[in-house]
């Protein structure tokens, strides 16, 4: 197990995977293994969990805070967490070593038509793979990857109406779910994930009393959704609305380039969401 957890050969986006692996074997036969706790500690990078994930699950878990050299590994991790935080120089200790991932690129939606089809293009066989159909038709609807799943917000859905749906593709089961949906049925916007929550920003929603739905101006705000307990919440909204802007995280911050005002006149500007 330990030759398995540790290999450079291993493929995850979550290492919550990995540490939760180790812990279920110990588990299992406690009496016997407990012995292999520290080692198994140290085939998890630690460093990569997520930070709330690391202090409330990892740091607390009781076999750890009663074992001495276990404590040790995990206190180390931390260290080395708060310095990728805060961006406070190279850090070279294995537990933050990234992992290898296997990278897909999907294709999805558009503007101009409703569509329900996802591919998958494989980039090895240097083909285009049709994959399980949208279950709601849309277009003008945004797409971004956290871990293996794909999520997909609002758009234009049936008989033009603005949607506030959001709708997941597993990609290791290969089926769709639905997620709670947005505060604010939206299209047009932007989204991206940041610390492990998406964010949707801007887009335009359904001018009032319109139908089929026209244009409202462009929105200010902005919304995060936390896959752990599927709700949503308002955050800092834009300085300024904006639809059709492209959108990105980077160093714990979000971007807004670019895009449409609220005037439909192109914004030559970036707005930084800093968390």
């Amino acid at each position: 197990v330990v030759q398995l957890l540790s290999s450079e050969e291993l493929e995850t986006e979550d290492e919550r995977l990995v540490y939760e692996s180790a812990m279920n074997w110990i588990n299992y036969d406690l009496n016997k293994r407990h012995c292999y706790l520290p080692e198994m500690l140290q085939t998890v990078r630690l460093a990569l969990l997520p930070a709330i994930y690391l202090m409330e699950n990892v740091a607390t878990e009781e076999l750890i805070t009663k074992h001495r050299k276990s404590k040790d590994i995990v206190e180390e991790a931390i260290r080395c967490k708060l310095k990728i935080l805060q961006n406070d120089g190279v850090v070279t200790s294995l537990c933050a070593r990234p992992r290898k991932t296997g990278h897909a690129l999907f294709l999805l939606g558009g503007q101009t038509f409703m569509c329900d089809k996802l591919y998958l293009v494989d980039q090895k066989a240097k083909e285009i793979i049709p994959k399980a159909d949208i279950p709601s038709p849309r277009k003008e609807f945004s797409a971004c990857a956290i871990g293996c799943k794909v999520y997909i917000t609002g758009g234009r859905g049936s008989e033009n109406g603005v949607s506030k749906d959001v709708w997941v593709y597993d990609t290791l089961h290969e089926e769709w779910s639905k997620a709670a949906p947005m505060l604010v049925a939206r299209f047009g916007h932007g989204s991206a994930e940041l610390k492990h929550c998406l964010y949707v920003v801007g887009g335009h929603t359904a001018a009032t009393g319109c139908l089929p739905a026209s244009p409202s101006v462009s929105l200010k705000q902005v919304e995060q959704y936390d896959p752990v307990t599927n709700k949503w919440t308002m955050v800092a909204p834009l300085r300024e609305g904006v639809s059709n802007a492209a959108v990105v995280s980077a160093k714990l911050k979000l971007f807004a380039f670019g895009g449409t005002s609220v005037s439909h006149d192109k914004l030559p500007k970036v707005q930084c969401y800093d968390l």
